[in-house]
């Protein structure tokens, strides 16, 4: 894998965060007994944002980052086990969208 670096990162993130003491008035728990045993304070939980729009988020932050256009890419991979639909994959939807 001789010239293969990873140039820049990005993240695409759901709007909707999920507190632990939201989620404690949901179940019989506290913020302080789900922090001390998972360091989880929040969570984000897609309100119907689709995995690709997310990924399609992160590709752009991640061009940005790397100072790249997409063009420029000779390959797109995302790993998901949520895909929006099982034909064309994620990264194919991706690249569409990031041109």
């Amino acid at each position: 894998m001789i010239g293969v670096k990873i140039s820049g990162v990005g993240k695409g993130i759901p709007k909707y965060c999920l507190t632990n003491e939201e989620l404690a008035q949901k179940v019989d728990t506290s913020d302080e007994w789900i922090s001390s045993r998972t360091g989880i304070k929040t969570r984000f939980i897609s309100s119907g944002e689709k995995t690709s729009t997310l990924a399609v988020l992160a590709a752009k932050e991640a061009l940005e980052e790397a100072n790249l256009q997409a063009d420029e890419l000779d390959m797109i991979i995302v790993a998901t086990i949520t895909p929006d639909h099982m034909m064309p994959n994620t990264a194919c939807v991706v690249q569409q969208e990031i041109g």
